[in-house]
């Protein structure tokens, strides 16, 4: 796949790298780098997908997708980012690209930051063939997440209403901001009742960020606890095709919306 833009300097192509981060797990984090992903290709953009949760990858199993290669052969130097590369293609005839983790692998998560930074490298480097690279790392702010989201490109930070999701959440915002201050963070609350439940959880934060860090990341997304999300995780098939017209999908496409006008 080629780029008809001549400017791939490093600065130029972070911008199209999109970070999906959690401070805690199952706040639906993989869900929408998935659906995200979905969603832009759906509006035309090039995209891809990395599935960055070093050693519990499973992008691939939300999917249903088998991989030949993965993340442990660019590691191994075996292969790059662009060998490893999997369409993934819809009924509809869009399609994007997904670089497979690697699972099972616990050691994947201790590698150093030299590798690390290599990787992130490789990535920006792979960036060239796509609008938007996605970034689906694993929850928490161990030094494999930190150093693959520090880039020039977005950092979304997901969150749900509970309590502790909000505290891990601020966790990761404040530690991104200590080690790099020009981040480009913004919030997504996932998984509410309401719109008005996901106002309440991300005033809640942005106090926080303003009273402790000031600093205040803009609300770009709230989606709405939809069953149908359920159904399409646990049939392998992403929320867009399975269910294009729910409630869930209508909000993730607004986030997408949101990000192509930025």
């Amino acid at each position: 796949m080629t780029d008809p833009r001549p400017d791939h300097s490093l600065e130029i192509l972070e911008k199209r790298l999109i970070t999906v981060a959690s401070g805690k797990g199952g706040v639906g984090k993989t869900w929408l780098a998935v659906t995200l992903t979905h969603a832009l290709s759906h509006a035309g953009k090039k995209t891809a997908l990395f599935d960055g949760d070093l050693g519990l990858a499973n992008v691939d199993i939300q999917l249903g997708i088998m991989p030949e290669k993965d993340l442990g052969n660019v590691i191994s130097g075996d292969a790059t980012f662009e060998d490893i590369a999997l369409p993934y293609k819809d009924n509809d005839g869009s399609s994007f690209d997904v670089l497979p983790g690697k699972s099972g692998s616990g050691a994947l998560g201790a590698l150093s930051r030299s590798t690390l930074n290599g990787l992130k490298h490789q990535l920006t480097l792979c960036a060239k063939n796509y609008d938007y690279l996605l970034l689906d790392l694993a929850a928490g702010i161990d030094p494999a997440v930190t150093s693959l989201s520090h880039h020039g490109g977005k950092i979304l930070v997901v969150m749900t209403a509970d309590p502790t999701s909000l505290t891990d959440a601020y966790a990761f915002i404040k530690l991104t901001v200590m080690q790099n201050p020009k981040a480009d963070i913004a919030v997504v609350v996932n998984n509410v009742a309401s719109k008005r439940e996901g106002e309440r959880a991300f005033e809640a934060i942005k106090r926080a960020c303003e009273g402790f860090l000031k600093i205040s990341p803009p609300l770009i997304g709230i989606i709405r606890t939809d069953k149908k999300v359920v159904d399409a995780i646990r049939s392998q098939v992403p929320l867009l095709t399975r269910h294009p017209s729910s409630e869930a999908a209508a909000d993730v496409k607004q986030i997408a919306a949101y990000l192509m006008k930025a």
